[in-house]
């Protein structure tokens, strides 16, 4: 049986590597998008098996782009290809619904099992992934509906932590110091009623703030 891929990196080194790996095997690279909107409207545009999304591109974030097509089209599998070994990506991945994540890293054999298990419809996610983010997925104040008193700096300081960046990318991207952003972390995951900058994210997800 053929499988039918949507590839989306913003890197054609990738792109084409990723040809490589599959050529001779029956999956196929059916088409490619370079940034998230060009992945959704090709992911609900036509029929894949499998959409190899990439976390991180120049033109925006893919774990927003795995909940746009997810909303659309929960039955299409969508596994996360990253070069980041990173809990809070993870943690959002499973939330969204994700069959699984791979690392660019990972050898041609465990990247083909990824591909054939995401498009049966199973996931690929392990026992030591999922251990990593079950904490995060139960924690009880997650699913919860209490509003929770957020300032306008921590609900942007929030929105960064849950799209994986360092505190330092965050002090960066917000003009403010690192040590502001440690003691607004705090602040946030006190308020959350967590224990970890990957329950944050997790609630993030969940109350829509990414």
């Amino acid at each position: 049986m053929s499988i039918k891929m949507l590839v989306v990196d913003d890197h054609e080194v990738v792109r084409r590597g990723l040809e490589s790996m599959i050529e001779g095997t029956e999956i196929t690279i059916a088409a490619e998008a370079t940034t998230g909107e060009e992945a959704v409207k090709k992911a609900l545009a036509h029929k894949y098996d499998l959409v190899l999304l990439d976390i991180r591109m120049a033109s925006g974030d893919g774990l927003n782009t795995l909940g746009r097509i997810k909303l659309e089209k929960p039955d299409l599998p969508v596994l996360m290809l990253s070069t980041y070994d990173n809990p809070t990506y993870v943690a959002r991945a499973v939330a969204l619904g994700a069959a699984g994540y791979v690392l660019k890293g990972t050898s041609k054999e465990d990247l083909l099992k990824a591909i054939r298990v995401s498009a049966s419809g199973d996931t690929i996610w392990t026992r030591e992934e999922l251990r990593r983010v079950t904490g995060a997925l139960a924690t009880p104040r997650l699913a919860s509906d209490v509003e929770v008193p957020l300032t306008k700096r921590e609900s942007e300081v929030l929105r960064q932590l849950a799209l994986g960046l360092t505190n330092k990318e965050i002090a960066t991207t917000l003009d403010i110091s690192y040590e502001t952003v440690k003691e607004h972390v705090q602040h946030i995951l006190r308020k959350v009623g967590v224990s970890d900058r990957t329950q944050a994210a997790v609630w993030a997800v969940r109350k829509g703030v990414v």
